[in-house]
């Protein structure tokens, strides 16, 4: 079975509080992206799960990766056989574009089909959630106010795939122990769920991401990025997540290709 994880931007994302649990409550949309990461699923020929990769390293141990963790979930209430993951890396690591939590996600739905288990929905997004924070998003893939700590969704009617997108990864790798470190919680000013209605075009005003500040300040090269997307007629740029992938959405495909000099460019098809 062969799988395609896509990626997601965060649109706006304000850090309100942190909880006694050491989550923060947020308030984000997230949108479906697609920059892919491609899963092999078979049944292993051993007793034992195995997970390969190739692509984009991922620091840490294989045992840590959240795909094994998504088949340990399951198998825990399952008497499913052990299964051979061949990941292919696409996506950038500590990009803020969730990668990591795509691909734990689309292991649950893989398994889901694979051995027939006839799980629902609401029951996948129930162990996504068991994952991580952005996990269960990734279940329905789509766009979506979020609240809590990711994992409360308010479906959105939008749809962004009349505009161009450009996404610049520099070569900087962001924690999101770091990320939460340089961020100020407070109470937004704004109402993101109202905001997003706006034109395209008037979020610069009103929509921001707040770890952009302590972020910036930490790697100022973020900024410049950033800066240098609105130079190029960018109608709205932004900081996804907690970062470090920097993306633009224009009226239509534009010559970037002088930014290569930042990172990675990429040029998602559709949105």
């Amino acid at each position: 079975m062969i799988l395609f994880a896509n990626a997601k931007i965060n649109i706006g994302l304000q850090v309100i509080s942190r909880r006694i649990d050491g989550y923060h409550e947020l308030n984000s949309v997230f949108y479906p992206l697609p920059i892919y990461d491609i899963i092999e699923l078979l049944e292993a020929k051993s007793n034992e799960p195995t997970l390969h990769i190739q692509g984009e390293h991922i620091p840490g141990s294989n045992m840590d990766n959240l795909c094994l963790k998504a088949y340990a979930l399951l198998k825990e209430d399952y008497d499913i056989p052990a299964v051979s993951i061949d990941l292919i890396k696409q996506i950038p690591i500590g990009a803020g574009l969730g990668g990591g939590s795509a691909d734990a996600s689309y292991v649950l739905k893989g398994l889901n089909e694979l051995f027939q288990l006839e799980l629902t929905q609401v029951q996948l997004k129930g162990y996504a959630a068991r994952l991580g924070a952005d996990c269960p998003f990734f279940i329905a893939n789509d766009p979506v106010f979020a609240t809590g700590i990711g994992t409360d969704f308010k479906k959105l009617s939008l749809n962004l795939s009349a505009y161009h997108l450009v996404v610049i990864m520099p070569n900087i790798h962001i924690s999101t122990a770091e990320a939460y470190a340089a961020v100020k919680p407070r109470i937004p000013e704004v109402n993101l769920e109202e905001a997003i209605r706006l034109p395209v075009q008037e979020w610069k005003f009103h929509i921001r991401n707040d770890f952009e500040d302590g972020i910036f300040e930490a790697y100022p090269l973020l900024k410049e990025i950033k800066e240098a997307l609105y130079q190029k007629g960018a109608i709205y740029a932004s900081m996804s997540g907690s970062g470090a992938a920097i993306y633009g959405i224009f009226w239509e495909k534009t010559d970037v290709s002088g930014l290569g000099k930042y990172g990675k460019i990429f040029h998602p098809t559709a949105i």
